[in-house]
């Protein structure tokens, strides 16, 4: 299994946000600054957040992102079957087109893989992957940015 970006930014985001500190608004920008990625694909997948109601967005001067709901109740196995085609294989679709799919055991095979990879990630929650939140903190800090491009 190969999660989209959209997903790894999706649980990097709300990492992010799980740990941010309430003194300053997190945004998109700081977000993507701290995981050096895009801000345009951050942006999107904060909209996806917002719309999945993982996500509160404020606009304006003070702005910006927050968990809409405690990060324990943030299931990340639910998550990625949000954000993920789940579509391993065309025949996987209503319209497949594969002559052997009605007896194809690879169909089922492959199935049976991806529910076993879901099943792993249901139960376990975004707060979960925040218990070293100091770790977490330290190394998304500004000024390991400076250090790192000093090297």
């Amino acid at each position: 299994m190969q999660l989209s970006t959209h997903t790894d930014y999706a649980l990097r985001l709300l990492i992010y946000l799980a740990i941010a500190d309430d003194e300053s608004p997190a945004t998109v920008h700081d977000a993507a600054a701290r995981y050096r990625v895009s801000a345009h694909h951050m942006a999107k997948v904060a909209q996806t957040l917002v719309q999945l109601g993982h996500v509160n967005s404020r606009r304006g001067r003070g702005g910006g992102l927050s968990l809409a709901r405690p990060a324990d109740t943030i299931d990340v196995g639910a998550l990625v079957r949000q954000t993920e085609n789940l579509t391993l294989l065309e025949c996987f679709g209503p319209n497949s087109t594969c002559p052997i799919d009605p007896a194809c055991r690879l169909k089922g095979l492959l199935g049976r893989a991806q529910n076993a990879f879901l099943e792993t990630l249901d139960g376990h929650t975004i707060a979960e992957l925040v218990g070293n939140a100091a770790e977490l903190r330290a190394l998304l800090r500004p000024e390991n940015d400076v250090a790192l491009t000093q090297e």
